[in-house]
């Protein structure tokens, strides 16, 4: 029997996500309390059902009963016990999620009198962090139609026995936040020069122009991103053939909002144009403009 875990962001699309892995025949179970996790999975395996598929949703809205770390480690226990168990995280841009609660009118479950939907959806990101850092698969719906997502979906569930390509995923990070626990290689760029102490570069990331020029415009960054791209290019078939499916680079500076970002988009678009499956995420990068909002300066 095969296990999936939904979770992410509220308003990312778990419950179309669930409606339709039904659609596909699995078995699914919404907003599943964490602490159940291992006798549901134990109940489903001694149940005798003929259902190949489970899936269950656990996410925020399980409130005090919510760890993300704790369901991350839950998961490599189970894994440990010969359990088949994959994770789904679904995120979304700020934005798209702002709009969407909008949309809708529904309350974010981290949301009240006293914290706004913005701070919410913030405080969110950060407590579900460890899940998405040990996510199988990652799903981003911000520009994606119904039907794509379910495309995403249908490709995860098929199992045709094809060998999986090496999946590349290039995240950006601030060391003050501490490393990101999946990352199988970590690059400190906090020796180029910072942005961060031009003023009108400050409050900018390293996915604005102006701060990707600064970045990338001195003979230190061409030097690095040359060697940077030499190694990962070397490596990477080496990797593939170790049978890796998922490799992990971080790219880390002080707050995770300007060089590393920068540097993590460099690597993501050369990786891109060499026919790589590559994703590139920015774990800090909403924090730190979140920080930067309330006058919390570094």
């Amino acid at each position: 029997m095969r296990f999936l875990l939904l979770t992410g962001l509220s308003g990312a699309g778990k419950t179309a996500a669930t409606r339709y892995l039904e659609d596909m025949g699995a078995f699914c179970v919404d907003n599943l309390p964490p602490m159940m996790i291992f006798r549901f999975m134990e109940a489903c395996e001694n149940s005798g059902m003929t259902c190949p598929l489970v899936a269950f949703a656990v996410d925020v809205r399980s409130a005090a009963f919510f760890n993300a770390y704790d369901v991350s480690n839950l998961i490599e226990e189970v894994r440990s016990l010969g359990y088949d168990i994959e994770t789904v995280f679904l995120e979304a841009s700020d934005d798209v999620l702002v709009s969407r609660y909008k949309e809708t009118r529904r309350e974010h479950p981290l949301a009240n009198e006293h914290v706004t939907l913005t701070e919410a959806i913030a405080k969110e990101r950060e407590r579900t962090q460890p899940l998405r850092e040990t996510a199988n698969h990652l799903i981003d719906t911000s520009s994606l139609k119904p039907r794509q997502l379910q495309a995403k979906l249908l490709s995860i569930v098929k199992a045709d026995g094809a060998p999986e390509a090496l999946r590349v995923e290039v995240t950006s990070f601030g060391f003050k936040r501490g490393l990101p626990r999946q990352a199988d290689l970590v690059y400190d760029v906090r020796f180029l020069p910072n942005p961060f102490y031009i003023p009108h570069l400050a409050h900018q990331t390293g996915l604005d122009a102006p701060v990707k020029e600064f970045v990338l415009g001195h003979e230190v960054t061409r030097a690095f991103l040359e060697k940077l791209t030499d190694m990962v290019t070397f490596l990477l078939p080496h990797y593939q053939e170790e049978g890796k499916h998922r490799l992990v680079i971080a790219i880390g500076c002080t707050g995770g909002a300007h060089r590393s970002v920068a540097i993590a988009q460099a690597l993501g678009e050369f990786l891109a144009d060499k026919g790589v499956q590559v994703a590139v995420s920015h774990r800090d990068l909403a924090l730190e403009q979140a920080h930067w909002a309330a006058g919390e300066d570094n």
